[in-house]
């Protein structure tokens, strides 16, 4: 399998929406970074959607694991951030899913503080039976 399945995106977007701690926007991307599937709960801010997309976008199309890898990677190299997608983002939020030692996809959560849409995106992926490690 080399893209992320419409069931195993569903279950990634009921997992968030089920242990958020606050209203936030998920969107599921698969490998090239393009929606799967995606919800916004009642009452997230608006800009969430939006950052939630990149997020999942960034950890799918990027070489690092999550929007958080990349960041620290950006911060080190001023030449290699610079030639990024200019659609990439480095808030913590956006984790890569593997099956297999393959990226398959990604997701994005945004709502709540960066390391809680991280560690909740993890989680996720963990619940949809993926790997968020090569």
């Amino acid at each position: 399998m080399t893209a992320m399945r419409h069931a195993q995106a569903l279950t990634l977007v009921r997992f968030v929406v089920e242990n958020a701690t606050a209203p936030v926007s998920v969107f599921v991307a698969d490998d090239h970074g393009e929606l799967v599937a995606a919800e916004t709960m009642d009452d997230a801010a608006p800009d969430t959607r939006l950052n939630a997309q990149r997020k999942a976008y960034t950890a799918a199309r990027s070489d690092a694991c999550s929007t958080a890898e990349l960041a620290t990677k950006a911060r080190e190299d001023a030449a290699e951030r610079a030639s990024f997608d200019p659609f990439f983002t480095f808030f913590q939020g956006g984790v890569a899913a593997f099956e297999d030692g393959r990226r398959v996809g990604a997701v994005g959560v945004s709502g709540l503080a960066g390391p809680e849409d991280h560690a909740l995106a993890r989680k996720a992926i963990e619940a949809a039976g993926l790997s968020t490690e090569v």
